[in-house]
């Protein structure tokens, strides 16, 4: 493990000398108490004081509203009729600061769009232009966290080029892959941290000892799809949900998304944006039959899918990585927490009928 110290008094500069070969990106605080991950402009530097982002990163590679191609009806045009792909900005970028979570839900994401049969070219794109510099929770960044018990952590490294640990006067630069290497040379870091290992253990160590929240997950994968779909209890969990979305817009591994065109004039473009499964437009047919037109049905498919389906299909864990947004946002206390063990404790009733 190579492991490079930076002294806080060197920060900025190096970030300085990185914007010749990047575009930075970091967290910024937006009104009294949140932040947002937005480009960083000249003499601006990412907030390494905060928590976490009441949104996460994920519109850094999914954007909210996307455009896609362009095209014009106008019949004097030799062009029109003709849909024209928009060109992407692949040039380097670094995003500081990302908590390890939310890169931990780009590579669950990355499976949906980026597969060995198809590749969705503006997520892929997106994806790669960025170096990842993480930045290690030295605690709980809520009592809703339960990243520990999701397959993730505060020091987790999945997904990061470089993982900071703040250490009060400097930042231990855990050197993940080749990119974040790259990335640190062009900062002009290069100080070897020769007792960092024992220091970044003893830190992880004291930060999981504050996640007091968990899930259990351990029979999810044994459980009857079948049966949990026809479980009991959906319909309690449904009740206070008035599917306004904000679960599926603030979590990282939510990625549905709309595509839409729209035309002013004679000119027009082909958009995709977010969407969510709980809106009962999404599923809608053009025939006007609706799979999922209950507020009950799209309450279980957005459990089944994280907790149940991707379990089967991906044998790797559940689509959640812990973060905890979810919780604290949604306005009716719907608890992805006490979902999950549910599903995961459920026994389907034996009752025979004689």
């Amino acid at each position: 493990m190579k492991v490079i110290r930076i002294s806080k008094t060197e920060w900025q500069g190096g970030l300085d000398k990185a914007r010749t070969g990047y575009g930075l990106y970091g967290p910024v605080k937006e009104g009294q108490d949140d932040h947002a991950f937005r480009p960083l402009a000249p003499g601006e530097f990412p907030d390494m004081s905060y928590k976490n982002s009441k949104m996460s990163p994920k519109e850094l590679v999914h954007p909210q509203s996307e455009p896609m191609f362009q095209y014009n009806l106008n019949p004097a045009d030799p062009d029109h009729d003709i849909m024209r792909e928009i060109a992407k900005d692949a040039t380097a970028k670094a995003v500081i600061g990302i908590r390890p979570c939310d890169a931990d839900a780009f590579l669950l994401v990355k499976r949906n769009f980026d597969t060995p049969i198809y590749r969705d070219p503006y997520w892929v794109t997106a994806f790669e232009s960025f170096t990842k510099i993480g930045f290690a929770c030295n605690q709980a960044c809520s009592a809703t966290a339960f990243c520990t018990s999701a397959g993730s952590g505060p020091f987790h490294d999945a997904g990061l080029d470089v993982l900071l640990v703040d250490t009060g006067e400097s930042y231990l630069a855990k050197v993940v892959t080749d990119k974040g290497q790259h990335f640190l040379d062009v900062c002009g870091f290069s100080a070897p941290a020769a007792d960092a290992a024992s220091q970044i253990e003893s830190l992880q160590k004291k930060a999981e000892s504050t996640i007091a929240s968990s899930v259990n997950t351990d029979k999810l994968k044994d459980q009857v799809t079948t049966e949990l779909y026809d479980a009991p209890f959906w319909e309690e969990i449904s009740f206070a949900c008035i599917n306004c979305g904000t679960c599926t817009f603030s979590c990282p591994t939510c990625w549905c998304f709309d595509i839409q065109d729209e035309t002013k004039g004679k000119q027009g473009v082909r958009m995709r944006n977010w969407d969510s499964c709980m809106y009962p437009l999404f599923t809608l047919h053009g025939s006007g039959h609706n799979p999922r037109g209950t507020k009950v049905h799209r309450v279980r498919q957005r459990f089944m899918h994280k907790l149940k389906y991707y379990v089967d299909k991906y044998q790797d864990g559940i689509q959640c990585v812990g973060c905890g947004r979810c919780i604290r946002l949604c306005p009716v206390n719907i608890d992805i927490r006490k979902v999950c063990n549910m599903m995961n404790g459920y026994t389907a009733c034996s009752c025979a009928v004689s």
